[in-house]
């Protein structure tokens, strides 16, 4: 990123966050712009590197590809009856045309190329389209790694291959690297859009961690949840999983490894001295936001955090830097993992790291760097060898145990932020958590 684009994307940053959400009509607006963008922009070179000169996506209402919908104008909520679009590549040309075998254009992007009273048969329309093209490779989504990349349904495929001629069956291939990469991939817009979707994250998580919320002895984990999932509403926003907020104190042995599958009970009092922490995301302008916070509930008398908790968020901040130096272009998930944790280790510290994709779904298709069972790295059917790429985002997802003497037990300090890899390395999207919330907040006016 160049210094006037760095400085144009600060200021909108800045700008941005200050905004409201958009309304509906904004957002549509906003959407349908990238969208072309993406369609412009893109999508030939992405198509180029794979060496694929025809993608067809196909779907239908309801039963959506994954990838369908990331292509569907801000109008279309889902695919109409079965859906085909057709996206050409003509290198001597520098186009890619955007077809869709439909009634109707596909929004300003895809224009429609069927006229179903002078060919009924839409499968027979598709096949005039593709021979009239003669591409030299045929891409179709599906794949045996990446789920995101697998939503041609068994019936369309068949009916697609019995009306495909067959001299033209060997040209067939997985659209599975061009359908991530298409996924993964981020413009410098919605750069600067997801850097305001997670402000607006960070902000809802520091309302619900203030005493505006939480009153200690009265108020449970389960009320901040649906606080947390309320207030998304409320915004005009939504959420793609349920938020969670859990305890660690000192009365309360770890339990479990993934605080959200584990044995994590409901309802527990908050009380001073606990540790609080909440995974927690936002959906919004075809973003997604993966988010994990740490407060504490001050106890009478207390001004700051105990330095052994201070140490411990540390001590998390040091495996990020370890993960977070070692992503390099070219390399696997599983190589970054083993080295990441290698040089956690080797520092002392007791690591897990279960990094994902983040971007147009929460959890995206990508580079996987471990999950919080699989530490010796990912097997086949999860992207075990797909290579990290630039311009890419990524939930900095992981834990370190600490042992806590002052309350004779370990506790897990669990991170989560949303980070871009770009051209020039990695960097937090806005920033990252260096220092625990304080319920209530402290008045730095204030003694005691």
């Amino acid at each position: 990123m160049n210094k006037v684009l760095l400085l144009l994307f600060t200021f909108c940053c800045i700008q941005m966050a200050a905004q409201q959400v958009l309304s509906e009509a904004e957002r549509a607006r906003v959407r349908d712009e990238i969208l072309e963008d993406r369609f412009t922009n893109l999508l030939p070179g992405i198509m180029d590197e794979t060496g694929i000169d025809m993608w067809i996506v196909i779907a239908r209402e309801y039963n959506e590809d994954p990838v369908i919908r990331t292509m569907l104008p801000a109008t279309w909520l889902n695919a109409r009856r079965r859906t085909m679009l057709l996206f050409y590549r003509d290198k001597q040309k520098d186009t890619v045309e955007r077809l869709a075998v439909a009634r109707y254009d596909v929004g300003r992007s895809i224009r429609s190329a069927w006229d179903k009273e002078k060919e009924p048969d839409q499968w027979k329309r598709l096949v005039s389209l593709i021979t009239e093209r003669n591409p030299q490779k045929i891409g179709l989504n599906f794949s045996d790694d990446h789920n995101i990349a697998d939503g041609l349904v068994k019936t369309d495929y068949e009916a697609f291959m019995q009306y495909l001629p067959e001299k033209m069956h060997s040209r067939v291939v997985s659209a599975e690297e061009l359908a991530v990469r298409w996924i993964e991939t981020r413009t410098d817009r919605e750069m600067v859009l997801f850097s305001q979707l997670v402000s607006i994250t960070h902000n809802i998580i520091a309302e619900a961690f203030s005493e505006d919320v939480i009153t200690p002895g009265v108020t449970t984990t389960t009320e901040v949840e649906w606080w947390m999932r309320q207030k998304v509403t409320d915004m005009g926003l939504d959420t793609w999983f349920h938020p969670t907020v859990d305890v660690q104190r000192s009365q309360e042995e770890l339990v479990g490894h993934l605080y959200s599958f584990s044995g994590r009970p409901d309802d527990m009092v908050i009380l001073p001295g606990d540790l609080l922490h909440c995974d927690f995301g936002i959906t919004y302008l075809g973003l997604n936001t993966d988010c994990q916070e740490l407060a504490y509930v001050l106890k009478p008398g207390e001004t700051e955090a105990p330095a052994f908790l201070v140490s411990a968020l540390a001590d998390g901040n040091r495996v990020q830097d370890a993960l977070t130096s070692n992503m390099k272009t070219g390399l696997s998930g599983n190589q970054i993992l083993a080295n990441s944790l290698k040089e956690a280790r080797d520092a002392g510290l007791r690591p897990a790291i279960y990094t994902h994709p983040l971007g147009t779904y929460g959890h995206s298709a990508g580079t996987t760097i471990g999950m919080w069972d699989s530490q010796e790295g990912v097997m086949k059917d999860d992207g075990e060898n797909y290579p990290l790429r630039p311009r890419t985002v990524y939930a900095i997802e992981l834990n370190t145990t600490v042992n806590i003497p002052e309350w004779k037990r370990d506790i897990r300090i669990m991170l989560e932020e949303a980070g871009y890899y770009g051209p020039e390395g990695f960097r937090y999207v806005n920033g990252r958590q260096k220092e625990l919330l304080l319920i209530p907040r402290v008045n730095p006016s204030q003694g005691n």
